[in-house]
C-alpha cells in the first residue's frame, strides 16, 4: 500500500521529529576492549597520583635540606673537626678535663690549671685540579677568604694535570667554613692541629716548642713528647703562673735598672722540689720558637754555666760542720794568701779582723778564710761532698737543655783548687744547681729531684699562713720553730722532703738547723741586708764573681751578681734565686756592681709579692720571737772543753804541713796554673786553674 503526500505515520504525526533509531550490535570482544581500556585508565590515574606524591616528597626534602634547614656538607669536604664552645672556666675548675675532641696532643697547664699550651683544630687546603671547572674563578673567590694567598700561584697550581695540589695551610674552622660556602668543586680539606701558646713569653723556655709536623723539640714539648701524643689528658706542670709573672716583672725591672745583659730567677718549693716559677731573660713570645733570637731562646737558669762566687760557700760551711772540721766558734784567717804568682784576698774596702769565726766567714762573705775553711777538708773530702750534692753532674730535670756543669779534672784538684772551689770559684754551675743545693742545706738535710711537674697530695698546704688567724676573734700567734740549739728534731717538712723521689739525706738535721740559723744571720748582720722582708724571715747568701772573657781569663769589673735565698727561715718553704749578668753601676748602688747592691734587694721585692700569692704572709704581731729563736751570735762561745781553730791550731794551712818533695811538686804545679776556664761543653775536659791576683768582688 502507498500513501499520499498527505498522509504521515503515526509516530510522527504527533511531534517533531526525532532521529531514526539504529540498532547497534555489540559482540563480547567490545565488552572486554572497554572493560580493559578502563582499568588501564584508572591504572593510569592511580599512577599519575602516586608519582605526584612522590615527586612532591622530593620536591619537600629538598626544600627542607637547601632552604628550612641546610643539610651539613659532606665528610670529605669539611673535616669534623669544629670543636664545641668551651664552657668560661676563670677558676680553672675543669682544666683537669679540658681537651678538644678534635686534636690529638694533649694541652699544658699549670698548677692551678691555667692553659699553658694548647693545640687547635686547623686544616690544610688541597685541590684536585683535574675538578676545576676554571682555575681563575676559582682562585679569586678563594682570594676573598685567603687574601694572603698569590694569585698568580693559585691559579698555576690550579691548572696543572696533577690530582693533587696544597693550596693553604693551617687554616682557621672558620675560614674552612667560608671557602666550603662558596661551592667550589675539587677542593677539599684535610684535618690538622697547630699547637698555641696563649700566655706568649710566659714560662717560653719551659714550654719550648713543636716542629711543623707537632713532634716537640725543646723544653717541655721535647721532654714529654710521648707522654703529650699518648695520653690526652692534660700535663699538669708544677708552675704557678701568678708567681712566674711576679718573678718575670720583677726580674725584668732590675734587668733594666742595672743594664744587665741578662738574668735569671728560680723559685723552688725546698721540701718537694718544685719548681714553681723559673724566669731566663731576655726571653721570647713562645709562638714564635722559630723566628727568636738564639739569645732570647738561651735558658740561663739549666743551660747557663757561671762561676757561683760566695754562694759556694754555703756549700764550703755545710761540709765543714757536717764532716766535723768545723765549728761555729772556730776561728779562720782573713790575711790574703800567696800561692805561687797569684793572691787570694778580700775587697780593699773591707778591714776584717785576722781571724773570723765561721758564722763572720759567712755573714762578711771573706775569701781568704773561706779557703782556709775548705783546706781543713781537703780535697778529697771536698770533691765526694760536691759529687754528692749533684755539682758534677747535669741537674735532674725535665728539660732536656739541662748542661753539664765544668770543673776541674779530678788530676788537676791542687791546693789552689781547694782553695778557690771553697769560695765558689774555679767551677761554673747553672743556677738551678745553687737553687738546689741550698734547699738541700735548709729543709733538713734533704737533696731533692727538682721538678717541673706537679706533686699531686706531696706537698704541704700551701694556705698556712706564717701569722695564722685564730678563732673567735682573738689575735693571732705564731709558735716559733725550736731552733734555740743546733739539735733540732725532725719537722713535718723534713719528713715530707724525705718521702719524695729521688730524696737522699746529705746533711743531718741537726746541722741543717744551724745552717738556717747563719743564713738568717747574713741577712740581718751580713752583706745580705737588703734582701730583707719584714716578717718573712729572709736568710741566704750573696755571691758575686768576676765574669771569664771569651778567650779565657777574668774580665774586669764585669760580674755576675747572685742572691741565693730562702724563707722564711723559721719553717723554710720556699727557695727564690736571683741572678745578673754583667749589671752596671747605678748612683743608687754607690758604684757598686755586686750582689748586695743589686740581685738582693730584687729578692726582697719578689719575697714581699709572692708570699701571699703562696698563701704565705709575713708576721706583724710578734717577729721577735721568732728572730730570737733564729739568732745565733756572730762570735760564738767556746763550749768547755773545746780547743778551737784558729790561731797556732789551723792544720789545714799548707804553710803547717810538712813539706816532702811529691808535695812541692804538686804545690808548684798547682801554683802556676793560668786563669783560665772552660766555657763551652766541647771543651768539657780541660783544667780549671787557680783563683788569679785580683782578687774577688764580695758579694
Amino acid at each position: 500500500m502507498t500513501h499520499g503526500p498527505t498522509d504521515t505515520p503515526d509516530d510522527m504525526r504527533d511531534g517533531p521529529s526525532r532521529p531514526a533509531r539504529m540498532d547497534v550490535r555489540v559482540t563480547g570482544d567490545d565488552l572486554r576492549t572497554r572493560t580493559a581500556r578502563e582499568r588501564t585508565q584508572s591504572r593510569l590515574l592511580v599512577l599519575s597520583a602516586g608519582f605526584f606524591g612522590l615527586f612532591g616528597a622530593v620536591a619537600l626534602k629538598l626544600a627542607t635540606a637547601t632552604v628550612i634547614m641546610p643539610m651539613a656538607p659532606e665528610q670529605r669536604q669539611i673535616a669534623p673537626q669544629v670543636p664545641p664552645i668551651p664552657r668560661s672556666d676563670p677558676k680553672g675548675m675543669l682544666a683537669g678535663d679540658f681537651a678538644l675532641p678534635q686534636v690529638h696532643r694533649a694541652s699544658v697547664t699549670d698548677r692551678n690549671g691555667q692553659v699553658l699550651a694548647i693545640s687547635l683544630p686547623v686544616a690544610q687546603v688541597y685541590a684536585n685540579p683535574q675538578e676545576m671547572i676554571d682555575a681563575q674563578d676559582t682562585a679569586r673567590k678563594l682570594r676573598t677568604v685567603l687574601p694572603a694567598l698569590d694569585e698568580a700561584e693559585l691559579i698555576r697550581r690550579l691548572s696543572t694535570k696533577k690530582q693533587f695540589v696544597y693550596l693553604a695551610r693551617d687554616i682557621s674552622p672558620m675560614q674552612e667554613v667560608a671557602i666550603n660556602n662558596l661551592g667550589i668543586p675539587g677542593i677539599y680539606f684535610e684535618p690538622g692541629e697547630r699547637r698555641h701558646y696563649p700566655l706568649g713569653r710566659v714560662a717560653a723556655h719551659i714550654l719550648g716548642a713543636v716542629d711543623i709536623d707537632d713532634h716537640g723539640v725543646a723544653g717541655i714539648e721535647r721532654s714529654m713528647d710521648k707522654r703529650l701524643d699518648r695520653d690526652r689528658t692534660p700535663l699538669r706542670l708544677s708552675l704557678d703562673v701568678r708567681i712566674q709573672a711576679v718573678v718575670r716583672d720583677e726580674l725584668a725591672a732590675a734587668k733594666d735598672l742595672f743594664q744587665a745583659i741578662g738574668a735569671c730567677a728560680i723559685v723552688m718549693d725546698v721540701n718537694t722540689g718544685e719548681i714553681i716559677a723559673m724566669v731566663s731573660l731576655p726571653d721570647y713570645d713562645a709562638n714564635d720558637f722559630g723566628r727568636a733570637d738564639p739569645d732570647a731562646r738561651f735558658n740561663r737558669a739549666v743551660t747557663g754555666m757561671y762561676e757561683p762566687g760566695s754562694t759556694f760557700k754555703l756549700q764550703t760551711a755545710a761540709m765543714a760542720l757536717q764532716l766535723g772540721v768545723a765549728h761555729p766558734w772556730d776561728r779562720f784567717s782573713s790575711i790574703p794568701i800567696h800561692i805561687g804568682r797569684f793572691t787570694i784576698a778580700d775587697m780593699k774596702s773591707d778591714h776584717f779582723a785576722p781571724w773570723l769565726t765561721l758564722n763572720e766567714v759567712m755573714a762578711y762573705s771573706s775569701n781568704p778564710a773561706a779557703a782556709h775553711v775548705a783546706l781543713d777538708v781537703g780535697a778529697q773530702r771536698q770533691q765526694d761532698w760536691l759529687r754528692g750534692m749533684g755539682f758534677f753532674a747535669p741537674v735532674p730535670i725535665e728539660l732536656p737543655e739541662a748542661g753539664r756543669p765544668i770543673v776541674p779534672q779530678m788530676r788537676n784538684w791542687g791546693i789552689s783548687t781547694v782553695m778557690t772551689v771553697g769560695f765558689g770559684h774555679g767551677v761554673a754551675e747553672p743556677p738551678l744547681a745553687i737553687v738546689r743545693g741550698t734547699a738541700a742545706t735548709v729543709n733538713g738535710g734533704i737533696l731533692l729531684h727538682p721538678t717541673l711537674m706537679a706533686r699531686d697530695g706531696e706537698q704541704p698546704d700551701d694556705t698556712a699562713p706564717l701569722t695564722p688567724a685564730v678563732a673567735d676573734g682573738a689575735a693571732p700567734t705564731l709558735t716559733p720553730a725550736v731552733l734555740t740549739t743546733p739539735a733540732t728534731a725532725e719537722t713535718t717538712e723534713t719528713a715530707n722532703a724525705a718521702s719524695m723521689p729521688g730524696a737522699t739525706r746529705v746533711i743531718s738535721p741537726e746541722i741543717s738547723a744551724l745552717l738556717r740559723r747563719i743564713l738568717r744571720l747574713d741577712v740581718t748582720k751580713g752583706t745580705g741586708k737588703t734582701a730583707e722582708s719584714p716578717g718573712y724571715f729572709v736568710g741566704g747568701k750573696t755571691g758575686t764573681a768576676e765574669k771569664i772573657g771569651p778567650h779565657g781569663g777574668y774580665l774586669k769589673h764585669v760580674n755576675i751578681a747572685a742572691f741565693t735565698s730562702i724563707f722564711p727561715m723559721n719553717t723554710p718553704r720556699y727557695a727564690v734565686y736571683v741572678m745578673l749578668d754583667s749589671p752596671k753601676a747605678t748612683p743608687q748602688t754607690h758604684g757598686w756592681t755586686t750582689a748586695a747592691w743589686n740581685a738582693a734587694p730584687t729578692v726582697s721585692k719578689i719575697v714581699t709579692r709572692v708570699g701571699p700569692m703562696l698563701g704565705l704572709f709575713p708576721n706583724t704581731t710578734n717577729p721577735q720571737a721568732v728572730e730570737d729563736a733564729l739568732a745565733i751570735p756572730l762570735e760564738p762561745a767556746v763550749p768547755h772543753g773545746y780547743r778551737p781553730l784558729g790561731p797556732g791550731n789551723d792544720p789545714g794551712d799548707p804553710r803547717n804541713q810538712p813539706k816532702t818533695p811529691s808535695h812541692e811538686a804538686a804545690h808548684t804545679a798547682a801554683a802556676t796554673q793560668t786563669p783560665r776556664t772552660r766555657l763551652h761543653a766541647a771543651r768539657a775536659e780541660q783544667a780549671v786553674p787557680g783563683r788569679p791576683t785580683h782578687p774577688e768582688v764580695r758579694g
